[in-house]
């Protein structure tokens, strides 16, 4: 295919600095995922100054971008046919006639876009990108027909990335759903179910998990912490950290297959915060901040127990009786074992376990789909800017 010259992009734009002053507009600012959001949406309330006039205007299809972010992605195209404005601090970029500002804003977001942006922002500690540095950029410059049809492309490939996104958050709401559906209610006194407390199901493990020194991390035995968690699951075993330990700790600290760890001293938002362990390909122990316990009663699935603890009455129970200080929150295992838990027919309790094992199926598919379109996506980004798509 054809290759395309490569010319700096101070030829096909200019910056743009006129000010709001007296006139009317709604007042924007940009954000990595969602581009252009008007402001008063973005924060449920007015964080820009009631002075507005010195704010920079940005016209339809005018470009915007935080020199400060623009390394990390933060910038945007507007599609708002009144235009609007932005904080001083943004760089308002206009596309001349011969460059489409659909492509510059692609290019700008993939990766040789990127890292063309990175080796010109300056400042050691926070990085910045003038709009002089912006103009040294080289860009593949087809003729105009030839951006078209590339945006086109680019533009298609990613609405299958945001329809993948959106059918994968209808996904990760099925599992709440379905426990509503199949249990109701359980705060409060309006579960219909038998009520067992949490100490009654489990047996005692840890109050706390191994500690070690950030010197003993390297090589060794692997670590649960809890970053490793998401909704009630282990993500990633394979990416977990490893430490030296001695047998006597990972006998004590060791996890099994059903072991259900809650995290114990953290921030209010990941206080209480659970997982389920999976099966296990090597021994792996949990860190300090957590406590482990073991179901013990043949009456409950411990796939229902975890699915139990992510709720908001659990979650409500933790919180409540946790301790407060300046920097972080904590739970001792008795608060946590005299939470009240519904005990449902363990039938029903297998046949939701044995749901949420489909649905884990299907997310995994839809990860696997997911990130074979991102790397399509790029594959078509990096072919585009090199003047091969």
């Amino acid at each position: 295919m054809k290759r395309w010259p490569t010319k700096p992009l101070g030829e096909f734009v200019e910056e743009q600095t006129e000010r709001l002053r007296q006139n009317e507009a709604t007042i924007y600012s940009v954000t990595n995922g969602s581009g252009f959001v008007r402001s008063l949406d973005l924060f449920q309330k007015q964080v820009f100054s009631a002075d507005t006039g010195n704010y920079k205007r940005v016209g339809f299809q005018d470009l915007a971008y935080n020199p400060s972010r623009i390394n990390v992605g933060s910038v945007a195209m507007l599609e708002d046919k009144n235009g609007g404005a932005v904080s001083p601090m943004y760089v308002i970029v206009r596309c001349k006639s011969g460059l489409l500002p659909r492509y510059l804003l692609h290019f700008l977001k993939s990766k040789d876009g990127l890292n063309q942006i990175r080796q010109r922002c300056e400042g050691a500690v926070r990085f910045q990108l003038k709009f002089r540095d912006l103009s040294l950029i080289p860009i593949v410059s087809p003729p105009l027909v030839e951006q078209e049809r590339i945006v086109k492309l680019l533009d298609e490939a990613d609405a299958l990335r945001k329809l993948r996104a959106q059918a994968d958050g209808r996904t990760a709401r099925l599992i709440p759903a379905l426990f509503h559906q199949m249990f109701g209610e359980t705060g409060d006194g309006k579960s219909h179910w038998p009520v067992r407390t949490l100490g009654e199901l489990i047996s005692n493990g840890p109050q706390n998990g191994l500690y070690k020194h950030s010197s003993s991390y390297g090589s060794g035995i692997p670590i649960l912490r809890i970053d490793a968690f998401y909704d009630g699951e282990v993500e990633d075993l394979s990416a977990l950290k490893r430490l030296r330990a001695t047998p006597d700790e990972i006998q004590r600290y060791g996890l099994h297959k059903n072991d259900i760890v809650i995290n114990r001293v953290n921030s209010s938002e990941y206080l209480g915060k659970s997982a389920l362990i999976p099966d296990l390909p090597e021994p792996i122990v949990f860190e300090s901040n957590m406590m482990r316990f073991t179901v013990t009663t043949e009456n409950v699935e411990p796939g229902y127990l975890i699915r139990f603890l992510q709720t908001t009455d659990a979650k409500r129970h933790i919180l409540g009786r946790a301790k407060h200080s300046i920097n972080q929150s904590s739970i001792n295992q008795e608060d946590v074992k005299c939470m009240p838990v519904p005990v449902p027919p363990l039938a029903m309790q297998k046949e939701f376990a044995k749901r949420v094992t489909e649905i884990r199926a299907m997310e995994a598919e839809q990860t696997a789909s997911r990130t074979r379109l991102d790397a399509l996506f790029q594959s078509m980004l990096h072919r585009a800017f090199n003047g091969d798509l």
